[in-house]
């Protein structure tokens, strides 16, 4: 796979590092996983898309699950990949992915087995069990986290009593770990377990109700840090010779929302991918009662903030339905002879107008996988609502219906965030793959009345990239906002 350009500024007035040599930032996707490489020159900075392979849960008789092994393999070739251009050596890599998946590990430190998919349908009896031991309002007292039965803590409460006393390690922390890094749980990833508390440390009253003994959990560090060198195969490279292990802001968003270079406090962001959160960033976590209700989560973003949001379904249910109308197609995964694309259904998507009714995007039975058509036609039936044709021929309808679904949703979740946080909104920056839709971007802009903001599909990796310069340079002038201040080098919007 060749190198693609993501961005580069030519400016000459750009702070620079004093030492010149490449970071590389691995960025695990629900659908695609890529590896990026960041590079000087003598006045600017150019970041390059160097190796890219798609990921997708696998459903087997033993749940749904990662297959870790192959996602170890492809980031070995682009790592390899990586350290055959950037002659001038690799300083750091950095490793940000989604949330709440986890790999137990035994006593050796391997991995016992692939880790689940957070939509594992084992979740949902787990969920009200965990709760039968220590309730959700006391659960939520004490993390101030949203409650989602993917959430790590009802995961591992659905694990054997055995696996339960086993050590683990998030994703993006468990390939760290692979690379030769310590074992250890950032800060922002860690929020996503719902086994944190509001002082930041493990909460051993959630652990004693799992079931798991609070010495298996990883030690807990501040995005940034370092968490050691690379060995193994890879070393033995050149350009490999002397590269630290950074932890950055491990989970996806987190690292999205640091590449956000706005430092007033009239703004909101949505991480529009497989799901859309949407909030705004604070300095301290809101969670009253008013908080708890709507279920807004208070996770750790960078530089000592929180990222205050909402989950809400995102561009899962177009991929979903364009799994489901490309089966009827009769294609195989991969064969894409006349395979539906985003692009052609957004194009298409345009022509229709609102239907003066939304979907219940949130609804329990569209966050599980299959026959997305028919779970939608399900919802409005219920609701004795029209239906749509479940088919492919009509495939830019139905999508129209969820861009203005999502838009309301948008909108609705933003003017909680308003009254909760008491915020004066006036702008909105789209991160992530759902950022390029601009069909979607406009219902955002008409329904919120904000101005919105494109800031890119690659935000994570951009945030990846200035928490690692943040922590190897810091940044005169900017002790409070060290980040903020490198990705406004990077990502100048």
């Amino acid at each position: 796979m060749k190198p693609e350009a993501l961005a580069s500024d030519p400016r000459e007035d750009l702070p620079l590092p004093m030492d010149r040599r490449a970071l590389v930032a691995i960025d695990l996707g629900a659908e695609s996983c890529r590896v990026s490489l960041l590079r000087w020159n003598e006045a600017s900075h150019s970041i390059q898309l160097v190796y890219r392979f798609p990921n997708h849960a696998i459903d087997g008789p033993n749940g749904l699950r990662w297959n870790m092994s192959l996602i170890l393999d492809e980031l070995q070739r682009g790592l390899t990949a990586c350290a055959a251009i950037a002659t001038e050596g690799i300083r750091s890599i950095a490793v940000d992915g989604w949330a709440v998946d986890y790999v137990r590990l035994d006593a050796h430190g391997a991995a016992i087995a692939d880790p689940f998919c957070y939509r594992d349908e084992r979740t949902i009896s787990s969920e009200p069990a965990l709760h039968a031991r220590l309730s959700p309002e006391r659960m939520r007292d004490i993390t101030g986290v949203q409650l989602l039965r993917i959430n790590t803590a009802y995961q591992m409460f659905a694990d054997s009593t055995d696996l339960r006393r086993q050590h683990w390690l998030n994703l993006p922390e468990y390939v760290l770990y692979c690379l030769g890094g310590r074992p250890v749980s950032e800060w922002t990833n860690a929020s996503h377990t719902q086994m944190l508390d509001h002082d930041g440390h493990w909460s051993p009253e959630i652990f004693a109700a799992i079931g798991t003994p609070i010495e298996c959990a990883p030690d807990l560090v501040q995005p940034g840090t370092d968490i050691g060198r690379l060995s193994g195969p890879l070393s033995s490279l050149d350009a490999f010779s002397d590269t630290r292990l950074i932890a950055p802001a491990c989970h996806d968003t987190a690292s999205a929302i640091a590449s956000i270079p706005d430092t007033a406090d009239d703004w909101a962001y949505i991480s529009s991918g497989t799901w859309s959160l949407v909030g705004t960033v604070l300095g301290s976590p809101v969670n009253t009662l008013q908080a708890r209700a709507e279920n807004f989560t208070n996770l750790r973003g960078v530089d000592g903030t929180f990222c205050f949001h909402k989950n809400v379904n995102g561009m899962w249910l177009l991929r979903q339905c364009m799994e489901a109308w490309n089966e009827q197609i009769g294609l195989m995964e991969g064969d894409d002879r006349k395979a539906l694309t985003i692009e052609s259904i957004v194009r298409g998507a345009e022509t229709f107008a609102s239907r003066g009714y939304t979907l219940d995007v949130d609804d329990a039975d569209l966050l599980l996988p299959g026959h997305m058509p028919e779970r939608i036609n399900a919802q409005l039936r219920r609701r004795s609502l029209p239906e749509f044709d479940p088919t492919h021929a009509h495939a830019a309808e139905l999508a129209s219906f969820l861009f203005h679904s999502l838009a309301a949703r948008y909108a609705q979740v933003l003017r909680s965030v308003a009254v909760l946080t008491g915020k004066h909104l006036r702008r909105l920056y789209v991160m992530g793959g759902g950022s390029q839709n601009e069909l979607l971007n406009r219902l955002t802009a008409e329904v919120t009345g904000l101005t919105v903001i494109r800031a890119g599909a690659e935000c994570s990796t951009l945030g990846n990239f200035a928490v690692q310069l943040a922590a190897l340079e810091g940044l005169a002038n900017a002790a409070t906002r060290p980040t903020s201040a490198w990705a406004k080098v990077l990502n100048p919007l």
